[in-house]
This record gives structure tokens, sequence and C-alpha cells, in this order.
């Protein structure tokens, strides 16, 4: 069996000129055909040809194909964003009338497309809290026809017990589906766990540059193939050349998540010494690095504010996942549409902060969060 590594930088298959080194990009919107009987030979059953670049064409496949290995599925399709896979592998498994189960604390565009989308579309959504196991097989009805959870939760960074969650919906027969963005192949492979469908924003660690705008669902194959034509039904579909860029990324998956891995464990262990920071950070999520985000909590005697504005090259932005680090902030980004009640039930507060941790040396990251906290402090703490 080949390495991690070994499949991301390789690739078993080859829908391009072998003697080219690196992929070419198909940066076409069709495929022609010589005569009739070849353009027939398309639509026949297990034909490897490609028509047209919204039904098809071999970068997006390339980038399904990759993360579907890595991930240990069968199968994969690729979308013009985290979003839209999330779209597609919902509308490939939920039917109006329909219910489906999911986290309080997911990610909160995935909670307004649940929350408005769906109770448009007459789907019935119930959220609960995963921490409490026995409350997620209470909340599990006969209309109940998906359970979505992700295997790293954003902001607050609770990793789920994707097995324990899988074991009580198949004892239903229903379907379970993973956002597995954060923590990526590298640290967690929810399909070996049991889940049907996994998805990835692989804008954020697949792709690594925040250069591309893409999604990655993977999983069974009957469900993947039935995503995949409600991808290409509403165009769905990511254009060639960001999957290639995506590809590309892709290739030094594991060499960033390493020192990415490393640079949050040392972030989160300075944060933590810090007086009044609260510090989330992932616990097992693997035997080899606990992934590259940390979220902290300021309490009152900082000036939220003051410590934005004193961050000199730390960016502000409302996404994640680069090979720079950046923060964020999700009460009135990520989260600003979740209802108050539920922001605080969740711990997302006007002190939260989510950082994604870059590729500098720790002492570069230390010394910027060092000056800002210091700066932010209205009463400065005793030596």
């Amino acid at each position: 069996m080949k390495s991690f590594n070994w499949k991301v930088i390789h690739d078993r298959e080859h829908d391009y000129d072998s003697t080219s080194k690196t992929t070419p990009i198909y940066q076409t919107s069709s495929f022609s055909f010589t005569d009739l009987h070849d353009l027939e030979g398309f639509f026949q059953p297990e034909n490897n040809r490609y028509m047209y670049s919204r039904y098809g064409n071999p970068n997006p496949d390339q980038l399904a194909r990759k993360v579907s290995e890595l991930e240990g599925a069968p199968a994969g399709v690729a979308t013009s964003s985290g979003m839209s896979a999330i779209l597609s592998g919902v509308l490939a498994v939920v039917r109006p009338g329909e219910s489906v189960l999911i986290p309080e604390d997911v990610y909160g565009g995935t909670y307004d497309l649940f929350q408005q989308f769906f109770q448009d579309w007459q789907v019935d959504v119930h959220t609960v809290s995963f921490a409490d196991l026995a409350e997620v097989e209470k909340k599990i009805t006969q209309k109940t026809s998906l359970v979505y959870t992700e295997s790293v939760t954003n902001p607050l960074l609770r990793v789920e017990e994707i097995e324990a969650v899988v074991k009580i919906a198949h004892k239903r027969s229903i379907p379970v589906m993973v956002d597995n963005t954060f923590a990526t192949p590298y640290f967690s492979q929810p399909y070996k766990f049991g889940a049907d469908l996994v998805v990835h924003s692989a804008t954020k660690y697949i792709g690594g540059h925040s250069d591309v705008t893409a999604g990655v669902l993977v999983g069974e194959r009957t469900l993947v193939e039935e995503a995949k034509r409600k991808a290409i039904q509403l165009g769905m579909n990511v254009s060639p050349f960001e999957a290639w860029l995506t590809v590309r990324g892709l290739k030094t998956l594991s060499v960033r998540m390493e020192k990415q891995s490393a640079n949050a464990k040392a972030i989160a262990d300075f944060l933590n010494d810090q007086p009044g920071v609260n510090v989330y950070y992932p616990k097992n999520l693997a035997t080899h690095g606990n992934g590259a985000m940390v979220s902290f909590e300021l309490d009152k005697r900082y000036d939220i504010h003051k410590f934005f504005e004193q961050l000199e090259w730390v960016k502000i932005v409302p996404t994640l996942a680069g090979v720079e680090t950046t923060v964020s902030y999700p009460l009135k980004t990520s989260h600003r549409s979740i209802p108050p009640h539920m922001q605080k039930k969740l711990g997302i507060t006007a002190g939260l902060i989510r950082l994604s941790v870059g590729l500098e040396d720790e002492t570069d990251i230390t010394d910027e969060l060092q000056s800002a906290l210091e700066e932010a402090a209205e009463k400065k703490f005793p030596e």
C-alpha cells in the first residue's frame, strides 16, 4: 500500500498525455468528436470521454479522485465551493418532507444552508448538542434521513466522536455526512470510521494557498454519483484552472500540516500561559498532531478592538488555512447570522478569536500575539 505522501504527489490514473510531467490544464468549455458514432459513445455506460466541462473535465476529476483516495473512499466529485459540495451531498440523500439532524455548534454558513434553504425546501432541520450522544439518539425520528456533523467543529474546535455518531445513525439505516475541512485527510479519515459521505471546503487546507474556491465530496459510490448528477444539473462545477491549482496545492498537504500543526501546538501553549485568555485547541485528533487551528477568548480585561488594531502583519480575514497566519472574528463573520441566544449558548462571544496558524517561525507568531495582547490589556497584569 502506498504512503499518504505518495498519494498526495502521484496519480494512479492519467487522463492526459503521459509524457507531461504535470497534468495539463484542460481550459476548455467543451470537447470535440470525430463523427456521430463517436458522439454517441459518450452516452454509453462505462465511457471515459468528456463532452462539456459542466458534465466533466479531467482537472476536476483528478481533484475528486485524489481526495477520495486520501480519504479511502471509492468515489468523489469536485464542485465550485465547500458549500456547493455540502449542498450536492445533502440533495443526494434528503427529500422534501424528511428531516436532518445537525450539531448546534456547526459552522455558521452550514447552519444558514440548513435553516434557510432546506427549511424552504420543506426539510425539517433539528439541532442538538452532539457532545451528548444520548440526546443525539433521542432526536432521531422516523423522518430523519441524514445525520450531518463535522470532524472538528468551527470555531470552538470540538473533536467529534465519529464512530459513535455513525453507530447511532446506522442502527436506524440513516447515512452520515461529515465535514472534514479542519482536520483534513492527513489527520482524520471519516469514511474509514463509517461515514457515508465526507465533504471538504477545498478552498482551505486542500488548496492551501488562499487562491482558489473549490469543494470536494467523497464517499459511497451510489451517493456520490447522485450528488454529481445534482451538481451537473445545478451548475456547481469547479473550473478546470481552479481544480488544477487545488491539486497543485494538495501535493504539499502533509508537509504544510506537519509544520502548521506544530506551530499551532506551540501557539496554544503560549496562549495558555497568558492571563485572562481561554484557549480552545483540539485534543486527541490524531497521534501525529491536532490540526492548525487555535481559537481563544479574551476576558473583559482586554479591549478586543485594540487587539485587532495592534496586529501588524497578521491579517484579519473571514477564511482560513493559508500558508500565512490569519485571524477571524466569528461573532461578526462566520457566525454572524446565528441567533444571539444560540451564540451565547455555543460560546460565540465578543472576546472569541479564531486563529489560523501559518508556516512562519513560531516566534514570529508569538511575538505578534504578545505585542497585541499587551496593548489590548486595559489593566496591566502584574509580573
